[in-house]
């Protein structure tokens, strides 16, 4: 049996029966932040440009939470683009699951009136099979150029989707196959629009995905792992694992492994370490930044990739900046939704700061984590001579090992809503996500 065969079969005999409590709670955390920074992104240029080009027609599904409505795919495309557009979603994986599976399965969820269960269920589906993809692969996509978010999340949302329309084997085969050739995103556009605009595509053309085939339309048996095909298309070096059989689809749930990460700060993940580490130092030494000579932050040379804007000028710039990140830290004791705006971005102190910060990289890479170096550490030379480092950060706080505890899960799920102005009750909304397997997708949607 093929890998897309194979996993087309999983995803058609999943249920909520077979999955172990761990994995829910994963994916209740995944709808409960989803939620949060959809609702938080709603207002920003990206998803909003987006709805008035789209000009969705009114239908079944709700725009992020707001009781406007519109047809599913186009909302699982503006949904899924204001989840990402502040840079403040989960991740794992790569990327950004939640941020493509969330929207997709929300929309497509109001249209088929799916049971809460059926979308904790339909969810895992997508993580397990974005999973058994990236992982085959022990190249860094992004030192090739491609977002994953936006190559893996059109087959993990095609499968997710698919779940809830109830496709066999060979129908969810063929969605996967689908998503496969909607699969795309690149890195140059990462501080724009576009980024989050990957995901919103992505949530989108999974949808549309397992839509095309539960009416019958066609596609390859074994996309994603022929010669020509998906994952070698994608592969960085060309090593990519095309033949091993997908033996442990519904055995070793691998959303246990992983799990997510929750965003403390509004950025790319990659700051996150070192946002940890300086700002733990500064708590120990509060230092002014007039006394700062210079700050050298040590992370892997992916990640200095990734974070490609030195000296940005905006706000969306500004997360893909590690520079901006130790500025912000050290001027604002923080690094918040109030720092990433343009205007904080364009103050004399952060810009002069932001020349003064140092980036070594190395590849002394984490095997558990893609990417990332064993840690990240900060230093800071002072205009004394003297040098103070940071502790050796190997987890950001939020991580799957270090986990938020739900107060603090809370605090963040009540920023995202005031930063949005939410009609509902931060409160009402994240105790029906709490609880969610007992609504169904309208319930979980309303506005009030």
């Amino acid at each position: 049996m093929s890998l897309t065969e194979a996993l087309g079969r999983f995803v058609s005999e999943i249920s909520f029966e077979r999955l172990p409590s761990e994995a829910v709670e994963v994916a209740r955390l995944g709808f409960i932040d989803t939620a949060a920074t959809m609702i938080a992104g709603a207002g920003e240029p990206a998803p909003q440009i987006l709805r008035r080009v789209l000009e969705p027609a009114e239908g079944k599904a709700t725009l992020y939470f707001s009781g406007v409505r519109a047809k599913a795919p186009e909302a699982a495309w503006i949904n899924g683009t204001a989840g990402h557009a502040l840079d403040y979603d989960d991740v794992a994986l790569r990327g950004h699951p939640s941020t493509v599976i969330v929207p997709a399965l929300l929309a497509e969820g109001e249209s088929l009136e799916a049971s809460g269960r059926d979308l904790l269920t339909a969810y895992v589906a997508g993580y397990e099979t974005w999973a058994e993809l990236s992982e085959r692969d022990p190249g860094h996509h992004h030192r090739k150029g491609w977002h994953p978010t936006g190559i893996f999340g059109a087959i993990a949302a095609a499968a997710a989707c698919s779940v809830l329309r109830r496709l066999d084997g060979g129908r969810a085969a063929c969605a996967l196959a689908l998503g496969a050739s909607q699969s795309g995103g690149i890195m140059a556009n990462f501080g724009t629009m576009t980024k989050p605009f990957h995901a919103g595509r992505a949530a989108y053309a999974g949808l549309i995905s397992a839509r095309l085939a539960a009416e019958g339309f066609t596609a390859s048996g074994d996309a994603l792992e022929h010669p020509q095909g998906f994952l070698s298309a994608v592969s960085p070096e060309g090593k990519v694992d095309r033949e091993s059989p997908a033996s442990g689809l519904g055995k070793r749930w691998k959303i246990l492994g992983e799990r997510l990460g929750i965003k403390k700060y509004p950025a790319c993940y990659c700051t996150h370490r070192a946002l940890d580490a300086i700002l733990e130092l500064l708590q120990s030494r509060p230092l002014k930044a007039e006394e700062i000579a210079r700050i050298t932050v040590s992370l892997s040379d992916t990640h200095a990739l990734i974070l490609r804007n030195h000296l940005p000028q905006t706000g969306l710039a500004a997360k893909f900046s590690i520079e901006f990140a130790m500025a912000a830290a050290v001027l604002a004791r923080r690094a918040g939704l109030g720092e990433y705006t343009d205007a904080f971005v364009a103050r004399p102190e952060v810009q002069a700061l932001m020349g003064r910060v140092a980036v070594e990289t190395n590849r002394d890479y984490d095997p558990e984590q893609w990417g990332a170096s064993v840690f990240d550490q900060v230093r800071v030379e002072l205009a004394s001579g003297e040098v103070i480092a940071s502790e050796k950060v190997r987890y950001a706080k939020g991580h799957g090992t270090r986990p938020l505890a739900e107060g603090e899960l809370f605090e963040k799920f009540r920023s995202c809503l005031d930063t949005g102005g939410a009609t509902i009750a931060p409160r009402i909304l994240f105790d029906r996500l709490k609880g969610m397997e007992r609504l169904c997708a309208r319930e979980l949607t309303r506005n009030a």
